[in-house]
Formats: C-alpha cells, sequence, structure tokens
C-alpha cells in the first residue's frame, strides 16, 4: 500500500515512470514520437510533427492513417490509465518497461470511427480521450483531436474496446 505521507516528488516520479513504461510498451507509439502530457490524471496525447508523418505532400496535410492511429493510441492509453489508476496509487502494482509482465495488458479494439474535420497542418497535434462507459468486458471511449486552438478541432474519434480478462 502506498504511504499517504508519500513525498510529492515521489507520486510524481512513480505515476511517470508508469506512463513512461506504459507508452514505451508499444514501438509503434514510439515510432510516432506521441508522448502524453500528465498533469494529475489527466492525460494530453502529443504528436510532435515529423515530415514522414505527411500524407498530401501538395497541402500539405497529415496523413488521415497517422491521425486515426494517433486518436486510437490517445483513447487505449487513456482506457489503460484509469483502469490501472487505483492500483497503482495503492501501490498494488508498478508498471515497469524492464519488467515486462508488470505492464497491464491493453485493451483491444472492437471498432474505431474517425471524423475528419478538417486537414491535419503540418504542426504538432493534441488529443484528449474521455472514457464514455467502462465495464468488465467493453468500454467506449470518445477522442478529440486539435493543433493551434483546443475549440477548432480537426478529428474525433469514438472507439470501442474489449476489456483484457483476468488483469
Amino acid at each position: 500500500m502506498a504511504d499517504r505521507n508519500e513525498p510529492l516528488s515521489a507520486i510524481k516520479s512513480r505515476r511517470n515512470n508508469a506512463l513512461n513504461a506504459l507508452v514505451g510498451s508499444v514501438p509503434y507509439i514510439r515510432w510516432l514520437g506521441i508522448s502524453f502530457d500528465r498533469r494529475g490524471d489527466e492525460l494530453t496525447a502529443v504528436l510532435p510533427f515529423d515530415e514522414k508523418l505527411i500524407g498530401n505532400p501538395m497541402l500539405p496535410a497529415i496523413h488521415g492513417g497517422v491521425t486515426a492511429a494517433f486518436l486510437e493510441v490517445a483513447a487505449i492509453v487513456e482506457l489503460t490509465w484509469t483502469q490501472i489508476w487505483e492500483d497503482m496509487e495503492q501501490g498494488r502494482i508498478a508498471p515497469d518497461a524492464a519488467v515486462p509482465e508488470s505492464l497491464p495488458r491493453l485493451p483491444k479494439t472492437i471498432d474505431f470511427t474517425v471524423d475528419y474535420l478538417r486537414s491535419g497542418l503540418p504542426r504538432d497535434a493534441y488529443a484528449r480521450a474521455r472514457v464514455v462507459r467502462s465495464g468488465r468486458r467493453y468500454a467506449s471511449v470518445h477522442v478529440e483531436g486539435w493543433q493551434d486552438h483546443r475549440q477548432k478541432l480537426f478529428a474525433q474519434a469514438t472507439g470501442h474496446f474489449l476489456m483484457p480478462q483476468g488483469g
């Protein structure tokens, strides 16, 4: 059980290590360069711009598959983070990239629908996911992606996921 008198720096370090282990365990997340800005239990996915992400050099615009993958990663990480939060805070689990068996199993995508609202410009993108419903076997997540202005979405998505059984 986590110590209630644990220093704030230790709490932050434990949370950051768990998030880094979770994100670092998926090679495609690393290849895309996606990271997460964490404020308490709130996550914002960050997709830094890279030329390799451009699908249409004439516009230029971020490839639609990259946009979809970015939103799906944001949804899966948010869903997993939400699921492990209580156990992590109570010290029952401590995800560590060096110990693969300590990492939580990720939800499996059942379906994922993306609404492309405008072209993804050649700049950094951000996304926030919200778990709409989460049960033992099934979860639904909504994700919004933006670039320069939080209220001007360039894409949004809804995903349904099969939750890992048995931990």
